[in-house]
This record gives structure tokens, C-alpha cells and sequence, in this order.
């Protein structure tokens, strides 16, 4: 396995330092919204407008406006009251997040497995994101979970590559590749998206769990929630000594308590991930 993967792995990266590595592109729909968002003249019925044009955002942004973690005091049944109520930017980086779903999709079954875990992985840490932002620090929630949607985006290229090789290895040398190439490639496509270094980062930053910055950013909530989804698995990381990780003093939280046995925590979890799910 270790040779297999190791010859993908240099493939990948080689391809990668000479440009030749096809980088997924933003979808067209999130492509827009981001637009939409960021032009000073444009206002909440443009946005609207954008998103309405895919039925299938439209209608989970406005299960998300009515879900008890927003806890709206009415009904909202129409896309225009909903970016209203979640604001402008929120509502951007949630329908970018939803719009990713259809990149982790593929012909091979191995493959098409392999992505429904990436995405299913990624949806949970984004919930975890979701609810430590909001308890443990300022940040912003909806950055937080589109921080948590992004950090293993660097698979996609490497199963796109490896669906495109005549032998498919299998999923354990994958899950190997993966691991090894993700955090370069992820930072790699998120800054061709031009998302703010704060997010592009995150890719390559959420393992080293030696980092130390000045003050709570994205990246400590993302390895925190990385790390909170593992507990019962039996991961290498979960060997490792929390108590050491910087990121977990500076967002005030104890690495010994298992979030998932925090009852109101795990309840809010569970309504931030089934936001992201279909």
C-alpha cells in the first residue's frame, strides 16, 4: 500500500507544482452568491434573486431560517424573507456551503463512497463549528461553518485524479492519499476562490496542533471540532495529549469533556449538522 500511495501522492504534487493539476472550480450558483454579496450596491432582493435560481438552496436556506437554531418568532416561506433574516453574508456563505454538496459526486463506486464521506465528515465538523463559535467565542457562526465545509475540499482534486487513472486503488490507500495531499491542495483551491486568508487557510492549518496564534481564529475552531468528531473512533489523534493543544485554552475549553455528552450542546450539534444535510 505504502508504495502505491506514495507514487499517487507524488503524481498528485508534481502535478500540482507544474500547473497541471485540474483544481475544481466554484460552482456557478456559489460563484454568484459571492458576487451578489460583496457588491456595495447590490441589497437583500438581489441576493434573493441569485439564490432563487436554484430550487434546491432556495428551499433548505429557508428550512434553515425556520429550524430551532434560529429560533424565528414566525413562519418564513419565501427566499427574500429569509436572506433578510439571516443577513447578507450569512446567507452567502450558507448557500456557497449547500452549493458544494453537488462538487463531492462521482462515476465509480468507489470513489462516489469515498466523497459521500468527505462531505458527510465535513458537514459534521461544520455543525461542531457551527455551536463552538457561538459558545466559546465572537467569531462569526456562519464563517465558522463554511471554515468547517472547506477543510478537506483538497480531496476533491485527488479523487477527481485518481478517478481518472486506469486502476482505482482501493479505499484505504485512498483515505492515505487524501490524507497526505488534502491541507496543500485545500488552501491551493481556496485561494483560487479568492475566499479571505482567515478560511484559505484553514486547509493546511487545522492539524498542526503545535500552532499558536495571538488570539482565537478559525483554524483553532476547525481542529477543535476536527478533533471533537473523532472522540469513539479510535484515530491516532485521539491518542494524542489535548491538554497540549493551544487551541482548546484559547477557545476556554476543557479537551477532556466530550462535547456529544454536553446535553445541550449535543442537541444544538445535531440541529447545526442536520441544517447541512439533505
Amino acid at each position: 500500500m505504502a508504495n502505491l500511495s506514495e507514487r499517487i501522492e507524488e503524481e498528485i504534487l508534481d502535478a500540482l507544482r507544474n500547473d497541471e493539476l485540474s483544481l475544481p472550480t466554484l460552482p456557478e450558483v456559489a460563484l454568484k452568491v459571492r458576487e451578489t454579496a460583496e457588491d456595495p450596491e447590490a441589497g437583500v432582493n438581489e441576493l434573493a434573486k441569485v439564490i432563487s435560481n436554484d430550487a434546491a438552496i432556495t428551499a433548505r436556506i429557508i428550512k434553515v431560517v425556520n429550524s430551532p437554531l434560529m429560533r424565528t418568532s414566525r413562519e418564513i416561506d419565501n427566499i427574500q424573507m429569509a436572506v433578510n433574516r439571516l443577513g447578507m453574508t450569512y446567507s452567502a456563505n450558507l448557500a456557497t456551503g449547500l452549493a458544494m454538496e453537488q462538487m463531492f459526486q462521482a462515476t465509480s463506486d468507489v470513489v462516489d463512497k469515498m466523497m459521500r464521506d468527505v462531505w458527510s465528515k465535513s458537514t459534521e465538523v461544520a455543525g461542531i463549528c457551527n455551536v463552538l463559535c457561538r459558545h466559546y467565542t465572537k467569531l462569526q457562526p456562519d464563517q465558522a461553518m463554511l471554515a468547517g465545509l472547506m477543510h478537506k475540499i483538497g480531496a476533491l482534486p485527488v479523487l477527481t485524479y485518481v478517478e481518472s487513472i486506469s486502476s482505482i486503488p482501493d479505499s484505504i490507500t485512498l483515505a492515505h492519499v487524501i490524507e497526505k495531499t488534502h491541507p496543500t491542495l485545500g488552501t491551493k483551491i481556496l485561494e483560487a476562490w479568492d475566499f479571505p486568508s482567515m478560511i484559505a487557510k484553514v486547509p493546511e492549518e487545522y492539524i498542526k496542533f503545535d500552532r499558536n496564534s495571538p488570539k482565537v481564529d478559525y483554524v483553532d475552531i476547525v481542529m477543535v471540532a476536527n478533533l471533537q468528531s473523532l472522540v469513539g473512533t479510535g484515530h491516532p489523534y485521539t491518542e494524542m495529549d489535548w491538554s497540549s493543544i493551544k487551541a482548546f485554552e484559547k477557545l476556554g475549553l476543557d479537551p477532556n469533556v466530550d462535547m456529544n455528552e454536553a446535553e445541550d450542546l449535543s442537541d444544538e450539534m445535531e440541529a447545526a449538522m442536520a441544517l447541512l444535510a439533505q
